[in-house]
């Protein structure tokens, strides 16, 4: 039997913290937060971003967040909470429990992803 990416985003939204655009909203003015964006370069370039996230291709996420790495970011050594997001919360909600189980503390992703903060609103930013 296999398991389908349904279950996969389920067991993840299970296990981590999962908070509304809104509530997202209200933690972006937080100098200890730091929001990540999960998506490939062309959805920033056609959508924008929110102001601040720092980039991180879902592709290269364990490898910059594990300091043994070579493509190591010193972001991930930060003491933030991290708040993850991509376009509808499915590669957030998998990449914050990825990032959970390597030890990162202060965890979180916004349900509904990047559509769901402009939806309710959000500023965001043009992407060059």
């Amino acid at each position: 039997m296999k398991t389908g990416y349904k279950a996969l985003i389920a067991a993840a939204e299970a296990e981590i913290e999962t908070i509304s655009p809104q509530e997202a909203q209200r933690l972006h003015a937080e100098a200890a937060v730091q929001f990540v964006d999960l998506r490939d370069r062309r959805e920033l370039e056609r959508d924008g971003r929110i102001p601040g996230a720092f980039h991180c291709p879902r592709g290269m996420l364990e490898f910059w967040i594990d300091p043994e790495s070579p493509y190591h970011k010193p972001v991930f050594a930060a003491d933030r909470k991290f708040v993850f997001y991509c376009a509808s919360g499915w590669r957030s909600a998998l990449g914050a429990k990825t990032a959970q189980d390597m030890g990162l503390d202060a965890v979180a992703h916004i349900g509904g992803g990047f559509g769901a903060w402009r939806e309710a609103g959000g500023v965001t930013e043009t992407v060059a």
